[in-house]
């Protein structure tokens, strides 16, 4: 897998395939590490995590998790690395065969992983030109070792990208920190997109405010504020203290794991469950590719750069939005309108904030509906 390179070493050249493989000797010495585990003492059952799930968790990563099994489903799909700005992006690129086919770009974000969209992928392969990255600083994309890596400048990484595969215009859907970088695009290369497609509505968005907030808006930034009160530690923690945090997930495996696992326990549909399997399969990729520091930050590097739109800014790009009713915040269409143009709104009877994972055919049903039935 990709490391920085030494002095003298060369990146790789502008695109070349890649192959997801695993030293034996990494995942015994994982195992290792999770059995050594030291738990903390006291107060075992609130405050974050409980502990009787930390250690169930832990224990089944290191006697029961099959990684050979999860290693092998990631090779069936073509990847590549391309080099983009003297560094390298991590992707899946799949055409379909068909010379009509619209190019389509599928974001993740944190913390998730390319992998959430595999289920997509199998729904959407036939229709599209798919390419599916991991974010610049996450998994085998590059960690980028100087500052400047906001969502705005990942935009304009992945627009490269595309440019190198030969698609002038296309296609893009994000959730999470995707949805921001997917908007930046959007924003900066509007030129380039057919369609902008959201499942989630970024954190730092902010429309000009031209009329007065309707009553649904005020209920949903009440809603949004409070939630960030009880929840929000970790998006501030990682937007301030990344590096201090990371040495700690970077260097214990439970660590990691049940920072992750937190994450898809509290912003996930009950009805909707996600497999641990597929769940320790997304925190294999942060912990064997030594990418958790890089990808929380981008939360630090993307305080900078805020959606914040000034009087008149739209994002002219035709957009869909697709509201899953157990996502971390659910914005009325009012809101969204004041941003985007929104085209095509959609609310889903199942899902929540991995609805790539969740509901893997509703997100690619209405990414198809939306691409490809437009007038």
């Amino acid at each position: 897998m990709p490391t920085e390179p030494a002095a003298g070493q060369t990146i790789p050249s502008p695109i070349e395939p890649f192959v997801v493989a695993t030293p034996l000797a990494d995942v015994e010495e994982l195992r290792a590490r999770l059995r050594r585990t030291r738990w903390p003492s006291g107060i075992r059952d609130s405050g974050g995590f409980a502990l009787a799930d930390a250690e169930s968790l832990v224990r089944y990563w290191a006697d029961s998790f099959d990684w050979t099994a999860q290693l092998a489903r990631l090779q069936q799909y073509p990847q590549f690395i391309s080099t983009v700005d003297e560094s390298w992006v991590h992707f899946i690129h799949i055409k379909s065969g068909n010379n009509t086919a619209p190019p389509l770009l599928l974001l993740h974000g944190w913390p998730g992983s390319f992998i959430e969209f595999l289920g997509v992928i199998d729904r959407l392969r036939v229709k599209f030109d798919l390419v599916v990255p991991s974010l610049p600083g996450f998994g085998f994309s590059h960690a980028p070792s100087s500052p400047g890596m906001s969502n705005m400048r990942m935009g304009d990484v992945l627009v490269s990208l595309m440019t190198a595969l030969g698609y002038p215009r296309f296609g893009v859907h994000g959730g999470d920190i995707g949805a921001g970088v997917a908007t930046w695009m959007a924003r900066r290369h509007s030129g380039r997109m057919i369609g902008l497609h959201l499942n989630y509505l970024p954190g730092s968005y902010a429309p000009a405010r031209t009329s007065e907030l309707n009553h649904e808006e005020l209920e949903f930034l009440d809603s949004v504020a409070d939630w960030y009160a009880k929840n929000g530690a970790y998006g501030h923690l990682q937007s301030t203290r990344p590096l201090t945090l990371s040495y700690g997930l970077n260097d214990s495996p439970a660590g990691l794991a049940t920072w992750i696992a937190e994450k898809f326990h509290e912003w996930s549909d009950p009805s909707t469950p996600i497999s641990l399997d597929v769940m320790l399969a997304n925190v294999m990729i942060y912990w064997l590719t030594n990418s958790i520091s890089s990808s929380m930050h981008v939360y630090l590097e993307s305080s900078s750069t805020p959606l914040k739109f000034e009087t008149g800014e739209m994002i002219s790009v035709p957009t869909a939005f697709a509201r899953f009713p157990f996502e971390i915040s659910r914005p009325p269409r009012s809101w969204v309108e004041r941003g985007y143009n929104v085209v095509r709104w959609t609310d889903m009877p199942r899902g929540g904030h991995f609805a790539a994972l969740e509901a893997p055919q509703l997100l690619a049903d209405d990414i198809q509906a939306f691409f490809l039935n437009r007038d």
